[in-house]
């Protein structure tokens, strides 16, 4: 048993130890993060357009803005089963249990109930040697040792771990925003090769007419037979497109499926309404670029990276400063031998007891440098993580102002092309009209079925246009991941499923405010 003396030192190494916690809490070590400042424009470059409406926000469902129920259905289903954004849902699960664990490491980091049972026997040999027989030893106790975050070590983990748990949430965001806009791009093209077929099945049907046409003069003797076979050169050719365009609707299709999360082919109903390219609104509500900054989540995950960063600077520095813990351990022992004769049964007699308990420090001197460039190599991290900050921003803007121009500048050129459509259509009829006639040859005919096909199909890829730069632009924009807001980042099957192999506690129902702390930095 311990003295009442030993007793007495003990308490006063703890008082001490505890003191110097106290004192030394504040000096964590490690810099102090501050947002980088990006220079940006205070308004767009096409601010002034009447097509544009800064004063306000983007809506956050811009894809209801185009009026096509399909595409509303193909975006709602795509974001309840998209497997692709389930990945990046799991990751946030994944994010917020290493939190949970950099929580864990500021409380005592070893707990262990220890026990252990020994029978020692020598050989005979030894027996010659030593004056001991077959010796027993039982053992139970319980051991802990808790490192003291002097110098902020593990509540920086706990920081860095909370910023990579909000950066999860920021990508889930961001994939939710990218999915939107992926599976409006390509149900665009869907259509846009809908009404290329269209047109091109539309034209079959003037060029037969031509066709028959020319065949009718030839039989009457009023023209040559060159008339006939070019009649058919150029309709068979307008035929040989339509295949390819299929073809190119069909693997759009295939791409609507698999952003839906479903087999190919399933989701043809799905797509049944008419034949046309989304159509944009008169005007598009686009707010200012400091607006942007807050909405675009690939902006917020490229901080909160920084400011995770920022903390693993300091983790690494404390390591220059010597670690000290409290470690103690508690518990029975009873040994039997040649002088002591005990049982298992005496664990718990009085005499069995014993414990052991003080401070302990550690300090790496002689560490040849590692430390000083492990903190060089998370410092460069660091900064890396800032410069791609600046990047993103900037890059964010230009996006903006890219999709803006061709978005506007594309609407013009449509109507450029709308008109170059009608007078083609215009130049086909009064071409069938003089070639009956015979005041033209039949040169004239082709030329004008050429260039009618060749200014509609410039026409439907305008369109086409029109709404892909409106769709890049409200993606660059960032709008979209608000309607995750208030819903599970995982399905119910998946979520079912992790319960069943693993206690989940609450963590599929906690959202990013109720998991972390207002942490001061």
């Amino acid at each position: 048993m311990k003295s009442a003396r030993d007793s007495h030192f003990v308490g006063r190494c703890f008082c001490l130890v505890s003191c110097a916690g106290l004192t030394l809490a504040g000096c964590a070590v490690g810099p102090t993060y501050e947002r980088p400042e990006v220079q940006l424009n205070a308004n767009w470059s096409e601010q002034q357009d009447s097509r544009i409406a800064t004063q306000t926000a983007p809506d956050a469902q811009w894809w209801s803005t185009f009026s096509d129920p399909v595409l509303n259905n193909l975006v709602d289903l795509a974001y309840k089963q998209n497997l692709s954004l389930q990945v990046t849902g799991l990751r946030i699960l994944e994010a917020r249990a290493r939190l949970g664990y950099a929580h864990g490491q500021r409380y005592p980091q070893v707990q262990a109930a220890v026990g252990g049972a020994t029978i020692n026997e020598p050989s005979e040999l030894a027996l010659n040697t030593i004056q001991t027989g077959t010796f027993y030893d039982y053992q139970i106790g319980f051991d802990a040792s808790w490192e003291i975050d002097f110098w902020g070590k593990y509540k920086k983990g706990v920081t860095a771990e909370e910023s990579g748990y909000l950066s999860t949430v920021a990508d889930y965001d961001n994939a939710l925003v990218s999915l939107a806009s992926e599976v409006a791009r390509t149900y665009t093209s869907l259509r846009t090769f809908e009404v290329l077929i269209k047109l091109a099945q539309e034209n079959v049907t003037v060029q037969e007419e031509g066709l028959r046409i020319a065949q009718a003069r030839f039989d009457n003797g009023a023209t040559s037979e060159l008339d006939v076979t070019q009649a058919r050169t150029l309709l068979e050719s307008t035929r040989a497109t339509i295949p390819q365009l299929e073809a190119s609707r069909q693997q759009a299709e295939n791409a609507l499926s698999t952003l839906l999360g479903q087999t190919t082919g399933s989701i043809r109903q799905i797509l049944a309404g008419p034949v046309a390219i989304p159509m944009p609104p008169a005007q598009v509500s686009i707010s200012v670029p400091a607006e942007m900054l807050r909405r675009r989540a690939d902006i917020r995950a490229a901080e909160l990276n920084a400011m995770a960063q920022s903390d693993r600077v300091g983790i690494a520095q404390t390591d220059f400063y010597p670690r000290v813990a409290l470690f103690g351990s508690v518990g029975t022992q009873v040994g039997d031998g040649d002088n002591v004769s005990s049982s298992f049964s005496d664990l718990l007699s009085s005499g069995s007891w014993f414990y052991t308990f003080g401070p302990r420090m550690l300090w790496t001197v002689f560490n040849y440098g590692r430390i000083k460039n492990n903190v060089r190599v998370e410092d460069a991290r660091f900064q890396e993580s800032l410069v791609s900050y600046q990047n993103t921003v900037l890059r964010a803007g230009q996006e903006v102002d890219d999709a803006l121009a061709g978005f506007l500048r594309s609407q013009e050129a449509a109507v450029f092309a709308r008109n170059a459509a009608d007078s083609a259509q215009q130049s086909v009829d009064l071409a069938f009209v003089q070639y009956r006639e015979g005041a033209v040859d039949f040169q004239r005919v082709l030329d004008a079925q050429r260039s009618l096909l060749e200014e509609e199909n410039t026409l439907a890829d305008i369109d086409s246009s029109v709404a892909t730069n409106l769709i890049a632009l409200y993606k660059a924009l960032g709008g979209g991941w608000e309607m995750q807001q208030n819903q599970p980042y995982i399905n119910d099957a998946i979520r079912e499923q992790m319960q069943k192999r693993t206690n989940w506690g609450e963590y599929f129902s906690e959202t990013p405010s109720d998991v972390v702390s207002d942490t001061k930095r």
